[in-house]
């Protein structure tokens, strides 16, 4: 190992695990809500369906969010050990951001989802409600500090520096609503709601396809359709806001992702190409005259800035941010094309018997999970080479470690990492393999729960339809 570079195998790293956290927060921001949705639908109609999807997508919720907190926890160790620099430097603003997430968000999540899961029955419909509610709006309330901090390390504002080098709070209402963060917020939010109704969306279509009958299927499918139809649409004009905000504040961002090397007046719009950094030119480029400075400008022979603008150890890694961006569109673009299909099954009444739309609908439900890893990769690789943009660079944020401590880490991250959250991915698909159905269970396992202690144990145990005697005998 003494030929790798520390701090690239801890980008690595910290990459992975990641790119593992990230698809569980994304998923069960818009599964709470769906949740509350739910909820609210069944309370004000008294339909059971709603009530049945409703326990239904809430043990699948249970899982996702515990394998959430879990991968979570792993990225902030990282921080004091492979990024110790980083947070020394960036600590007294970085610190309090994620404690406020802790102190309102996850506190919030943590107190009201044990009423939520299993306190349907047992504190009212009302406080149930209004449980459901407090769960989906600390979902909320965690992207948003969570947000902050990265769109702070993205257009850091309202610090200043002290003696020991460290950035420090000045205007604490800067630092937060910094100026890319409204953007980001915006986005990521509307992508969680779009990858949930994906995965919504995927799973009713399969019921569908083994049984067109299921009402619960159709319900869902319905729900998931409705929301790609009107919401993928905002998402692309979002996107579009945040591009211009992007070029504005990270300028060297939007070259790499558009694979602009040249700065130009009416640049034109890249397709496909292959961004070579050492040519400095995108090679093989499929393109549309003038339509890059329309996007981005919203002037026909605007001038958009290329990366020969800034010295060579200055500039993101256009090949990544090129390709991942182009990744992240054209999924977006299919979403919405997948509800734009939608509504047209729904004008012609045939939307819960087309087979081919429910199998495009099962092929795209992953596809909200990898938009977001784009996305992310855009956000992330594009900030390079600087964890600070423009003031604190990669390379000196790293702790001093040994490459081999750093690789011997990384490889048991995989390892761990693809025994344990490979079951529960493989456990979440096997709860969503099994359809809706009228009685589902009100909490997460059909077995009877006893708390140790409280009620002695019965001479005869129930599991499922098979009666067991303690000495074994049935």
């Amino acid at each position: 190992m003494d030929g790798f570079d520390p701090v690239l195998l801890a980008r690595w790293q910290f990459a992975f695990t990641v790119s593992f956290h990230i698809v569980f927060p994304a998923f069960s921001i818009g599964l709470a809500s769906y949740l509350a949705v739910l909820e609210a639908l069944w309370l004000s109609t008294g339909r059971t369906t709603y009530l049945t999807l409703f326990n239904y997508w809430k043990k699948i919720f249970a899982v996702a969010f515990a394998m959430g907190v879990v991968s979570g926890l792993v990225m902030s160790y990282q921080f004091g050990t492979n990024w110790s620099v980083f947070s020394d430097k960036a600590g007294p603003i970085i610190g309090p951001l994620m404690g406020y997430e802790v102190l309102t968000a996850f506190f919030l999540e943590a107190g009201f989802l044990g009423v939520m899961l299993f306190g349907l029955n047992k504190v009212g419909k009302g406080l149930h409600f209004v449980a459901t509610l407090m769960v989906a709006i600390g979902t909320f309330i965690s992207a948003f500090w969570i947000l902050s901090a990265n769109s702070w390390m993205q257009t850091p504002v309202g610090y200043t520096i002290n003696a020991a080098g460290q950035f420090v709070p000045a205007d604490w209402w800067a630092i937060i609503f910094n100026p890319s963060f409204p953007y980001r917020l915006v986005h990521m939010v509307i992508a969680a709601y779009l990858t949930t109704a994906l995965v919504v969306g995927a799973v009713g279509a399969w019921h569908l396809l083994r049984d067109k009958m299921n009402d619960g299927a159709g319900v869902m499918f319905s729900m998931a359709m409705w929301m790609l139809a009107i919401v993928a649409p905002i998402q692309i004009l979002a996107g579009d806001l945040h591009g211009l905000n992007t070029l504005e504040h990270q300028p060297a961002k939007i070259a790499a992702m558009e694979g602009h090397f040249e700065t130009r007046a009416g640049a034109p719009l890249i397709l496909f190409g292959w961004p070579d950094m050492e040519a400095e030119k995108t090679l093989y480029e499929i393109a549309i005259p003038s339509l890059g400075s329309l996007i981005l400008t919203h002037e026909w022979n605007g001038v958009v800035r290329g990366l020969k603008e800034w010295p060579k150890e200055d500039r993101p890694n256009a090949l990544i941010v090129f390709w991942s961006f182009r990744i992240m569109v054209g999924l977006g673009f299919l979403m919405f094309g997948l509800g734009l299909w939608s509504l047209w099954g729904r004008m012609r009444r045939r939307l819960y018997d087309t087979k081919a739309l429910h199998a495009a609908a099962l092929l795209m439900g992953p596809t909200g999970f990898v938009a977001v890893l784009a996305g992310w990769v855009t956000t992330e690789a594009g900030r390079q080479p600087y964890t600070v943009y423009g003031l604190l660079r990669t390379a000196d944020s790293a702790a001093p470690i040994a490459a081999q401590a750093v690789a011997a880490s990384l490889i048991a991250f995989v390892v761990v990492y693809f025994f344990v959250f490979g079951a529960g991915v493989f456990y979440l698909l096997r709860l969503m393999s099994k359809p809706p159905h009228e009685g589902e269970a009100d909490s997460p396992s059909d077995a009877h729960l006893r708390s140790a202690g409280i009620v002695p144990a019965p001479a005869l145990e129930t599991v499922g339809e098979l009666a067991i005697h303690p000495e074994g005998r049935r």
